[in-house]
């Protein structure tokens, strides 16, 4: 008789603890799905903003006024949680740009720094795809696409950022360099986010191809992808069914 109790007591202790330690794996296991929750629209009043209570990183300088914006992008890069990340607010050509620190080919990848700068130029004649003039999801999109860049340059040895600047004399190369990376963006998760920011900056600017500030609308190239591409890739994603 004190055999069977004891053996059933064992039988109630192992029970418990296995419904503990399930509990567990799938608290961490939703923790690391995080990175590709897929919501279509983040709004400044959701409440998907309580994402960001999860953001732990300590090595990205974040401007203030954008910090809510950031750190929910940041949220779909798990990758970049040890990466040093300075994003700046400054006047410049472009609207965002996201690059290494200049001594990258140097050093290896866990050393390396990047800098995101954002423009805040409100007399440049595109003042009106400027961050602070987008969408919350929008601007949720195009921060993917700079931190998409990043992500990359991690994966890069030092010679490749040699090789980069030599691209840029390229509009081939670089077209399948700006369109690589939105596809990274939304593999991502963030594919409705940067629909949302390609939408904006072709109604903005009234253009149907946008090739970045130099040459706005030549058909038949597509550097930064179309609406109609980034939803044609979301709909054969995984991740978005």
């Amino acid at each position: 008789m004190a055999l069977q109790k004891t053996r059933r007591a064992f039988i109630l202790y192992l029970q418990k603890r296995f419904r503990y330690f399930t509990t567990v794996f799938f608290i961490c296991l939703n923790v690391n799905c995080l990175a590709q929750t897929i919501i279509k629209n983040y709004t400044k009043d959701s409440i998907s903003h309580f994402l960001t209570i999860g953001n732990t990183q300590q090595n990205v300088v974040i401007p203030s006024q954008y910090d809510t914006v950031i750190r929910i992008a940041l949220l779909y890069f798990p990758e970049l949680n040890k990466t040093k990340i300075k994003i700046r607010v400054k006047k410049q050509a472009s609207p965002l740009t996201a690059r290494p620190n200049i001594f990258a080919c140097f050093r290896k990848a866990n050393k390396r720094k990047y800098i995101i700068t954002i423009n805040n130029n409100n007399k440049s004649k595109f003042s009106a795809i400027l961050l602070s003039n987008l969408s919350f999801n929008a601007q949720i999109g195009v921060i993917g696409h700079e931190l998409s860049h990043i992500s990359d340059y991690n994966k890069r040895h030092g010679i490749y950022f040699i090789k980069l600047l030599i691209m840029h004399l390229s509009k081939k190369k670089m077209d399948r360099f700006e369109y690589n990376t939105d596809l990274r963006c939304i593999a991502h998760g963030l594919g409705y986010q940067l629909l949302s920011w390609s939408t904006e900056v072709r109604l903005k600017l009234n253009l149907t191809h946008w090739k970045g500030i130099k040459r706005l609308n030549e058909q038949g190239r597509e550097r930064y992808m179309n609406p109609s591409s980034i939803l044609k890739v979301i709909t054969q994603t995984e991740i978005y069914k």
